[in-house]
């Protein structure tokens, strides 16, 4: 479908982000810096805010990707940004989880 192009887009440009800013991988970096955190998690809500749009044939392309842990993770960003925590929640390997699996999208598109 035409829009899920325009979505794919997006969520490919926002990994492209998320791995200028964090090249490393490292979760040191990520935790050094809160401009650093702030920049990636608006890049992975608003890439998850594109996972919601894209259409239930392509998202059933994609077995492997958990859509409703994406979701859960995008309303924990959204509605309960006072109680992100980097450390305690294990945020940093959901953030690598979503890129790894969003990547699956910019390969394959």
């Amino acid at each position: 479908m035409k829009e899920d192009r325009l979505y794919l887009i997006h969520i490919s440009e926002c990994i492209g982000r998320i791995e200028q800013y964090l090249p490393d991988r490292s979760k040191q970096t990520f935790l050094s810096s809160f401009l650093l955190q702030d920049a990636i998690l608006r890049n992975l809500q608003t890439m998850a805010e594109s996972t919601q749009r894209l259409s239930d044939s392509l998202k059933a392309k994609y077995p492997e990707i958990n859509w409703r842990k994406i979701t859960g993770f995008r309303n924990l960003l959204v509605h309960d940004y006072l109680g992100v925590d980097a450390e305690r929640r294990g945020l940093v390997g959901q953030i690598f989880n979503l890129t790894i699996g969003a990547k699956n999208y910019r390969r394959d598109s």
